[in-house]
């Protein structure tokens, strides 16, 4: 991992930060990029939460959290003391400005660097928050507020969210992320598109037979009840990493790499989509819940025994058929699929071609299966392009299907970062 490009001294301030995001991924992925020294010596973390627990305690935490969550083998007590000297702690009232004072000491004196907001915390908060930071006099020309997903759990809460967050920062400030697209296999996406020639003649209607966007999980709550009960897979998945997903796939080509370029051609897409009604949704639609069973062998509980609730029909299993509905895409069928307590774990694309037109090999020779591309996001991230081929040897012609194999973890000498 190579070092982040004009990364200058920096505050990042994290609410929500004795939770489990910033336990599970904030904190272990920041200290990856300290591993990998792309950490500038001036950069602070300030972690914001409710608890009232000294910054010793709060380092002891996230030491544990980095251990336990880090990458295998990237974890060293050098590199934990550089960046636990980075780490402090203050308990605040998030939104409330009249308790930010102790917050507003640590940031004293650092006005011209870097600060960015991340808020790990419920959506319900975000508004809040950003009105008590600029009440106590935190803001600065170089701010900015990271937004994690989901933004509120209908259009009208999204609404009212952007509206109170845009109300203090402005857009450009505004950062709403969505870590499926730091991984790697989802940043190559656009590469594979428009860096090669093979593919983008063949990336429409008249080749592709459908496509299938599949991210699959095997493990079940992970202690998130409070926050998934209220999500469920169609938020928690489907409405963000999977249609950013499809965006990738369907998009024109932008015109550039610029944010808002990338942005419009998206948006495109996202407008093309068809929007199903409620008759349409008995065939194109299929929720599911798991209940107690056994994946490889090992008994797991059912979603209801794990959220304490005989009641609760949030559903863990996504499944859809959208169609975009312009002319690079007409008739072709995108499949969305999204599950936890699943029998593997696998995040891919899977690009299906056409038949060939007209199969000129005896059909005792074997079967002629259509050419897939398949995208693996997660694990061994990688691509395969399966493509028939004639078995070598004598005896007659016998055709068999195998696949052109790139895994990123053989070809780059490199560790890819967590997302």
């Amino acid at each position: 991992m190579s070092p982040a490009v004009g990364l200058g001294p920096f505050d990042m301030i994290v609410f929500g930060a004795t939770g489990d995001l910033a336990m599970r991924k904030i904190m272990p992925a920041l200290f990856c990029r300290e591993a990998a020294g792309a950490l500038p010596h001036t950069g602070e973390l300030v972690g914001v939460g409710r608890g009232d627990i000294s910054t010793s305690a709060y380092r002891d935490r996230v030491e544990a959290a980095c251990r336990r969550h880090a990458p295998d083998g990237i974890f060293d007590d050098d590199v934990w003391r550089r960046f636990a000297r980075r780490i402090e702690y203050v308990p605040v009232n998030a939104t409330d400005s009249a308790s930010y004072g102790a917050l507003a000491g640590i940031l004293a004196g650092r006005e011209d660097r870097a600060r960015a907001f991340y808020l790990a915390t419920p959506p319900s908060l975000f508004g809040g928050i950003c009105h008590a930071v600029r009440e106590a006099g935190l803001l600065t020309d170089r701010s900015r507020v990271v937004l994690e997903k989901p933004l509120g759990h209908d259009l009208q809460s999204a609404r009212r969210i952007n509206a109170e967050v845009g109300a203090v920062f402005d857009e450009d400030q505004i950062y709403r992320i969505d870590h499926y697209l730091g991984k790697e296999t989802v940043q190559n996406l656009m590469v594979l598109r428009f860096g090669n020639s093979l593919f983008e003649p063949l990336w429409s209607h008249e080749f592709i037979d459908h496509v299938q966007i599949t991210a699959a999980e095997t493990v079940g709550l992970e202690g998130r009840s409070s926050y998934y009960d209220g999500a469920g897979a169609l938020r928690d998945m489907v409405q963000n990493h999977l249609l950013q997903l499809l965006c990738l796939v369907a998009m024109e080509a932008p015109v550039s790499l610029d944010a808002d370029a990338v942005r419009d051609e998206k948006l495109k897409v996202l407008k093309a989509l068809h929007s199903t009604g409620p008759a349409e949704m008995k065939t194109n639609a299929v929720r599911g819940q798991y209940v107690a069973g056994a994946i490889s062998g090992v008994l797991v509980p059912g979603y209801r025994d794990e959220n304490d609730s005989v009641e609760s029909n949030t559903e863990t299993f996504v499944a859809l058929k959208a169609e975009v509905r312009n002319w690079r895409w007409a008739g072709v069928p995108f499949y969305l699929r999204t599950g936890k307590r699943m029998p593997v774990r696998c995040s891919e694309i899977v690009i299906q071609f056409r038949d060939v037109p007209h199969l000129i090999f005896p059909p005792e020779a074997g079967e002629v299966a259509a050419n897939r591309l398949v995208i693996r996001l997660q694990p061994d991230e990688g691509i395969k392009f399966w493509m028939v081929n004639k078995v070598p040897g004598p005896g007659g012609l016998q055709l068999r299907t195998a696949p052109l194999n790139l895994s990123f973890a053989e070809a780059f000498d490199t560790r890819s970062p967590e997302a």
